[in-house]
C-alpha cells in the first residue's frame, strides 16, 4: 500500500477529530477571514481559509504531521513523492521527530519548492517528468532502505489531517452553504468533504482544478482512476496522477463531492492578481482556483455564505511578480498572455 497504514482503514469523522488532537498547536486554527471583494462579486459573504499561514506556508503540514505521528515505533525514516508542499510538510514533521526524510520530485516542480524542502533538511531526489516517476522512486526507497512511504493524498492519516480544515471551517461558520476546495489527488477535498458532509449533510463541497492534467476530475468522470499527462501549470501544486491503485481518496471524492469544475490558466492568472490586489494575499496558483471558477463564470454565484481554501504561498516570486505586473508567462510549450488586473 502507498501510505504508512499497514491495514485497510475505514475513515470516519472520529478519525478526523483524533487527528485534530494529534496536530493541535502546530498545524491548526488558521484564520478564516472575509474577502470584501469576493463578497461583493458573489452577493454573498465569501470567506478565505488561510492555510498559506501555516508554518510551512501550506496546508500539507496537517496530513504530514498526523501521518508521521502514527508511524510504527522504530521507523528508520520516511520517503514521499511530492509536487512541493507535501514534501515540505513531510520534511518539517520528520525533522521535528528526528527522522530521515527523502522527498522524490519530478523535473516539473518549481525550483523555489525544491529549495524550500532542502532548507528543512530533507534529501531531495529529482527523477523523471511526472508524479508517477517520483512515486516509483519513493517506492524503490521503501524496498531498498526500509523507509516508510507517506502518500501525498492516498493515506488515511494524511486525509484525516487535511480533513481537520473542514472541522475548523464549520466550527467557525456553521451557516456555510458551500466550500470550494482545490482538487488534486483528493486528500484535501476528500478529507474536507467527509468532515463537512458528516457534520452538515446539506452543505455543498465542490472540487476545482486546472483544465490540463486534472487527474481526479478525469477519474471521477470515468468512474475509476485514470492516468493523465502532466504539463506545466500555474497550479503546479495540483499536478500529478491519483494512482491506479488508489485506495482512499478516489472513493471519498466520488462519494462526497457535489461537483468538480475546471478552470484555465488564464482564469488562474486573473485570480492570483485579484487575491493580491484586492485582498493583499500572496498565494500560489493552486490556491486560487475557487476564486478563478467564480470570477470566470465557470461556477455559478453561490446562494449562501461560501468559503474557499487558500492552500499555500510557496511559489516562485519571480513568476509571481511577472503575473502581478501583467507580463506574459511561459508554461512549457504554452504561453499565458499577460493582462493588467481590472482591465
Amino acid at each position: 500500500m502507498p501510505g504508512v497504514c499497514l491495514w485497510r482503514m475505514t475513515l470516519t469523522l472520529a478519525d478526523i477529530f483524533k487527528a485534530q488532537k494529534t496536530i493541535a498547536g502546530t498545524a491548526t486554527d488558521t484564520p478564516l477571514v472575509p474577502s470584501p471583494f469576493m463578497s461583493e462579486f458573489c452577493g454573498q459573504e465569501f470567506l478565505l481559509k488561510l492555510e498559506n499561514m501555516q508554518p510551512i506556508g501550506a496546508f500539507k503540514l496537517r496530513g504530514a504531521m498526523n501521518a508521521i505521528a502514527n508511524l510504527p515505533e522504530g521507523t528508520a525514516g520516511v520517503a514521499c513523492c511530492s509536487t512541493g508542499n507535501h514534501g515540505r510538510g513531510v520534511a518539517y514533521a520528520a525533522r521535528a521527530r528526528g527522522l530521515k526524510a527523502v522527498v522524490c520530485m519530478s523535473s516539473l516542480v518549481p525550483r523555489a519548492k525544491v529549495d524550500g524542502i532542502r532548507a528543512l533538511g530533507a534529501d531531495v531526489r529529482i527523477t523523471g517528468t511526472s508524479q508517477t516517476d517520483a512515486l516509483a522512486e519513493s517506492r524503490r526507497l521503501q524496498a531498498a532502505e526500509g523507509l516508510a512511504v507517506i502518500s501525498p493524498f492516498d493515506d488515511p492519516f494524511v486525509i484525516a489531517g487535511q480533513g481537520t480544515i473542514g472541522l475548523e471551517v464549520l466550527a467557525a461558520r456553521p451557516d456555510l452553504d458551500t466550500i470550494l476546495v482545490p482538487l488534486s489527488g483528493g486528500g484535501l477535498a476528500g478529507g474536507i468533504a467527509l468532515a463537512a458532509k458528516t457534520i452538515k449533510p446539506e452543505i455543498r463541497v465542490i472540487g476545482i482544478s486546472m483544465d490540463r492534467g486534472a487527474a481526479m476530475h478525469e477519474s471521477l468522470a470515468a468512474g475509476h482512476p485514470v492516468e493523465v499527462t502532466e504539463v506545466a501549470s500555474l497550479a503546479d501544486s495540483l499536478g500529478g496522477g491519483i494512482g491506479m491503485d488508489n485506495e482512499y481518496s478516489f472513493a471519498l471524492c466520488r462519494d462526497h463531492l457535489d461537483d468538480t469544475v475546471l478552470v484555465t490558466e488564464e482564469d488562474i492568472y486573473a485570480a492570483m492578481q485579484a487575491l493580491y490586489y484586492e485582498d493583499r494575499i500572496v498565494a500560489e496558483g493552486g490556491s486560487v482556483v475557487g476564486i478563478a471558477a467564480l470570477l470566470s463564470g465557470k461556477l455559478d454565484k453561490p446562494k449562501g455564505p461560501t468559503a474557499t481554501i487558500v492552500t499555500g504561498r510557496n511559489l516562485d516570486m519571480g513568476l509571481f511578480t511577472a503575473i502581478m505586473t501583467g507580463e506574459d508567462v511561459q508554461l512549457g510549450d504554452r504561453k499565458v498572455r499577460g493582462r493588467r488586473h481590472g482591465s
